[in-house]
């Protein structure tokens, strides 16, 4: 997959994001296919949570941000 098809799809944390540089694991769908990443965030993001794909690092690795966004944190 090209990163032009990973960025902005959503997924659901599979194991808990800790923040910054601790990566947890994300689950993608893509064509009804479950595809696993390692999962970057700025903070953290507990395991059930919906993400944006918001970069492709590459080497099964994106950086996601809680979605929907909520206003005011």
């Amino acid at each position: 997959m090209t990163s032009e098809t990973l960025v902005g799809r959503i997924g659901t944390v599979i194991i808990p994001i800790r923040g910054g540089e601790r990566a947890g694991e994300v689950r993608l769908l893509v064509a009804g296919i479950a595809h696993y990443y390692l999962a970057f965030a700025a903070g953290p993001v507990r395991a059930g949570a919906d993400v944006l794909v918001i970069n492709n690092r590459g080497s099964r690795q994106i950086d996601v941000e809680p979605w929907p966004i909520e206003e005011g944190l």
